[in-house]
């Protein structure tokens, strides 16, 4: 069951590979993401002290007095040797990010799906749309 989904990403980036993290989230912040209170146009994601990052805005839920801080990093689950090949990747090839590209529930738990994007031009988007545009217009028999 997918909560949120980057759509802006697919549209603004290649992405290279994608990862499965878990979220090391509070209570508030779980009842927000099930309701779909979630921002991730514009957030990414970053390497530190050998740990995965992403800043993402999560809205408050309720009223409630032990609510969390919205755009707070939030630390990803990932296996070392999955943050040792991100960090050399980007390490490698410079302009590469970090993109959280969905949240979905798997088996109980909030995973995020992080996507190691490099950055499209104007002209890529452009090929994009312009691709697309011909694949609905075959799909509804314009041509």
């Amino acid at each position: 069951m997918v909560f949120i989904k980057n759509r802006k990403a697919k549209h603004d980036y290649f992405v290279i590979e994608e990862f499965e993290a878990g979220l090391v989230l509070l209570g508030s912040e779980v009842k927000s993401i099930r309701e779909g209170r979630v921002d991730l146009k514009g957030s990414w994601g970053y390497i530190r002290d050998g740990e995965v990052f992403i800043n993402c805005s999560i809205s408050k839920w309720g009223s409630s007095p032990f609510n969390h801080e919205e755009t707070r990093p939030r630390k990803l689950l990932l296996h070392k040797r999955e943050i040792e090949k991100i960090s050399k990747e980007m390490q490698l090839k410079q302009g590469l990010t970090l993109v959280p590209l969905s949240f979905y529930l798997k088996n109980g738990k909030i995973k995020c799906n992080l996507g190691l994007c490099s950055g499209k031009h104007k002209y890529d988007k452009r090929n994009d749309l312009k691709e697309r545009s011909i694949k609905r217009d075959l799909e509804r028999g314009r041509w």
